[in-house]
Formats: structure tokens, sequence, C-alpha cells
């Protein structure tokens, strides 16, 4: 009976190739077959690299198929070297998806340590590293993306984000009007020549990006929502009120959220607000 092979999460640079490892490219100069998510994207960094290896595409939309095709070549014994496009695999990446399918047929999983852009944002960041809550891309669907947000709001964790450029401005006021006007460092192109690191508070940055256009992928790293509190329960009514309106908000919608910011009714919120 053949030995079983063994899947190896072998992350990639996420922007500057000095970042691989030695590990990684020693795992990926050895292993039988590479699955990736994007076969072009890959054979750039591998023949960099100059490794000549059988590759094979592993994505979102193949995954079930391909998936089931990779487990009957692992049971056969051959070995795999799976890779995203950058970054490390399984982080929001269908191949947390091949994962499970290993640990329910009983094959060898070997995740190697590497390149993380949320990890690598985070560090950099000013805020607090020593919790943190890695939600990834807030879900297309408004209703969705709403609740996903309504459900980590009181997170007192570090909340980590993915997103791409051309939806960045819509999510910075979904953010600012669900969380509040929280500090967040926004983290774009990283690892690369133009990688920016941009503190700031929500009501900033939404401001800022009104005047200029986003560029290159993003990492938000927003403050939990203890230390948010703590900073605006210090604040007036009116001063919470007015970022609330900066960042875009109606006027409805802030004097509510002042209200509850001041643990007050909305009535006596408006009371104030009005006169």
């Amino acid at each position: 009976m053949n030995e079983k092979g063994t899947l190896y999460l072998c992350p990639t640079p996420i922007g500057n190739l000095e970042d691989i490892t030695l590990r990684t490219l020693s795992v990926l100069k050895n292993a039988d077959i590479i699955a990736a998510e994007d076969t072009r994207h890959s054979l750039g960094l591998l023949n960099h690299f100059e490794i000549k290896k059988p590759l094979v595409s592993y994505h979102e939309h193949n995954k079930k198929e391909r998936g089931e095709e990779l487990i009957k070549k692992l049971l056969a014994g051959e070995n795999i070297a799976l890779v995203t496009d950058a970054g490390t695999p399984a982080i929001s990446d269908p191949g947390e998806d091949l994962v499970k399918l290993c640990i329910d047929s009983g094959v060898n999983v070997v995740p190697l340590p590497g390149a993380n852009a949320a990890i690598t944002a985070l560090i950099g960041s000013g805020l607090s590293a020593s919790r943190f809550a890695f939600q990834g891309f807030l879900p297309v669907n408004k209703k969705e993306r709403k609740n996903r947000l309504e459900e980590v709001a009181h997170y007192p964790e570090t909340l980590i984000f993915y997103e791409a450029p051309h939806k960045l401005k819509v999510t910075l006021k979904d953010l600012a009007d669900i969380l509040g006007n929280r500090k967040i460092c926004l983290c774009r192109e990283l690892t690369k020549k133009f990688e920016e690191f941009k503190p700031c508070f929500l009501s900033e940055a939404i401001s800022y990006y009104d005047e200029n256009e986003p560029r290159g992928e993003y990492v938000l790293i927003v403050e939990g929502s203890d230390v948010h509190e703590i900073f605006e329960d210090e604040r007036s009514l009116e001063e919470i009120y007015e970022e609330y309106i900066k960042s875009g908000t109606d006027s409805k919608e802030a004097i509510k959220l002042a209200a509850k910011k001041k643990n007050m009714t909305k009535r006596e919120a408006y009371d104030i607000l009005k006169k």
C-alpha cells in the first residue's frame, strides 16, 4: 500500500519577492505538483526562482472538482505544494476547503510560516496587536454587510479587514456609520515601492478619499470598541454628532448613534442638539 503524500501550505510574497522563505523554496522545488490559485501569476514567481514543476489551478470556481482530484493524488503518495496569488494559503482563500478535505481523508497537512498581509499591516499600524479579530473581505450584499459590521461593532479586539480600491470609499462610510468614528490605519501596497500606512480617524479617511482616488489593495486596521467607547464618552454629545455628520451620516441616524454613545434616549439627544 502506497504511503500518503503531504499537502504543504506555502506562503508567497505579497509584493517583495525577497520575502519568500528558504523553506518555501525548498518545498516548491521538491513537490510533485504545485497547486495555484492563478497559474499564470504563480508561473512568474516560479520562473523567477527557476523552479520547474507541474502546475495545476485550484481556485474558488473549480475547488470542488479539483479538490477531489488533488486528494486522489495525495492518497496515491504525491506531495503537493499549495500557493495562493500572494500571502498565506487558506486565509480568505479556497485553500481552506482543501485543508478540510485532507484532514477528513487522513492526509497530512504541513503549514509553512511566511508572508501575510493582515499581520504585516497590524504590527505596523500603531493599534493594539495583543488581541485582534480578522474579518477578511466584507460581504458584497448590503444587508449581510450591515449584519457583519453590527456583529463586530462591540468586539474589544482590533479589527482587520481586506478591501479592494474600488470599494474602499463605500466601506469607510459603512464602518463610520456602524462602528462610529474610530481610529483606523489604512495600509496599502504592503512591501512594495509605494507602501503606505495612514493612521487617522474614520472621518478623516472619508474626507481624504473624497478628494483622492484609492490606489492598490488595502488592509484596514480598526480600533476595538472598548478603546473607542472610552474615547467617545469623554466628548460632548455635540462633538460626537458633528463627527457622524462629517462622515456622511444623515442627521436622523447621527442623532441616534450619538445618543447611544452618551447613554441617553434619542429624544433627549434631539432636544439638546436642536435647541
